[in-house]
């Protein structure tokens, strides 16, 4: 650890719990922050700014404007980009002396071994039961620890898992809720931002073995009430017993019809055309579209009323996770002619080069 090194981390190396020896570990960890969104962001900051020396980010998304209200490492300019490169820019200026891999892709069954294997602690932002069962699952596998944190309106949840044989997620949750799993919902503009500093803060514990870590406890607190309690859970062996990956699956997820482009553009090529519904941002909308009627997926909710109710509705946005998210919105309204294009733009464009 060099001269500068030392004055940067000099706050954390006065405290007799971290010490040179606990800011030398965080040097030498190795962490995966799946998600660079709400939650990912604020604990890739603070990990970044207290030296951990290898950051992981896996996310396949790109930034939209809705995004800005909550994921604060994003400006403007960052629209249509990729989150994952982007926020790796952004931290690699933060702090010179670690090393941030970006990984602009989404975790799945095939790649998920692979993509974490390389680090020793896994802090989960996803915002969806199917990533959330995916990496826990992996974790086991691979005997890593995994930090949590989720967060619904105005409440954030934080645990840790998988620590030294301790419970795993599926021991508390053992099942995804439907509701919540395919609800699209508002979130408070600073709640992401508490409930990633309470998660990075379980990661410095881990690394630098200080504190006692959320293991088989789950910290819950309102910023209305601004109340804070703890739940103790147990582990279930039988939740260890996982001998391979597989892709899961919400239960609303399962019924949504998914095109491909070659399925998409057959179509549009009918006479009768469906409607094409981009819930993409207006920045990302003029600057390349195919020609729909754009509502952003953070209106579409009051602005619904607005589509045909009996024509068939295909939805479209960058890359297949908000059109998703949109038909599932739609569906919870009762439309049941609706669609959305796997891939997104994204998959036309590629297959255009």
């Amino acid at each position: 650890m060099n001269q500068e090194e030392l004055e940067r981390y000099n706050r954390h190396i006065r405290l007799p719990e971290i010490g040179l020896q606990g800011q030398k570990l965080l040097k030498q960890a190795h962490v995966a922050v799946i998600g660079a969104g709400g939650l990912g962001c604020p604990v890739l900051q603070y990990l970044t700014a207290v030296g951990v020396g290898t950051i992981g980010i896996i996310d396949g998304d790109t930034v939209s404007l809705s995004n800005l209200q909550r994921q604060i490492l994003f400006s403007p300019e960052h629209i249509g980009q990729s989150k994952a490169e982007t926020a790796a820019h952004v931290l690699r200026q933060q702090n010179p002396h670690i090393e941030v891999i970006a990984h602009p892709v989404f975790l799945n069954a095939a790649n998920a071994l692979t993509l974490l294997g390389n680090y020793d602690i896994i802090v989960d932002g996803s915002d969806n039961f199917a990533t959330r069962y995916l990496v826990n699952d992996a974790c086991v596998l691979l005997n890593n620890p995994l930090v949590f944190g989720s967060i619904f309106k105005f409440e954030g949840q934080v645990s840790v898992f998988n620590y030294r044989g301790g419970p795993t997620y599926r021991c508390l949750y053992p099942e995804p809720s439907e509701l919540e799993a395919c609800s699209v919902v508002g979130v408070l503009g600073v709640l992401p931002g508490i409930t990633g500093c309470l998660m990075a803060n379980e990661v410095i514990k881990l690394i630098t073995n200080i504190g006692e870590p959320l293991s088989g406890t789950l910290l819950c607190f309102n910023t209305l009430q601004f109340s804070f309690s703890t739940f103790s859970f147990e582990l279930n062996p039988e939740n260890l017993r996982i001998t391979a990956l597989q892709d899961a699956s919400q239960t609303c997820e399962a019924v949504i019809s998914e095109l491909t482009v070659s399925e998409f553009w057959q179509w549009m090529n009918q006479d009768d055309k469906p409607f094409l519904l981009d819930v993409r941002e207006a920045e990302e909308y003029e600057r390349d579209n195919l020609g729909g009627a754009l509502i952003p997926l953070a209106e579409l909710a009051v602005r619904y009323h607005e589509l045909p109710a009996h024509q068939t509705i295909i939805v479209h946005c960058q890359s297949g996770i908000r059109s998703k998210k949109a038909v599932q919105l739609l569906q919870e309204k009762g439309f049941t002619q609706v669609h959305h294009l796997s891939g997104g733009l994204h998959a036309i464009r590629q297959l255009q080069l």
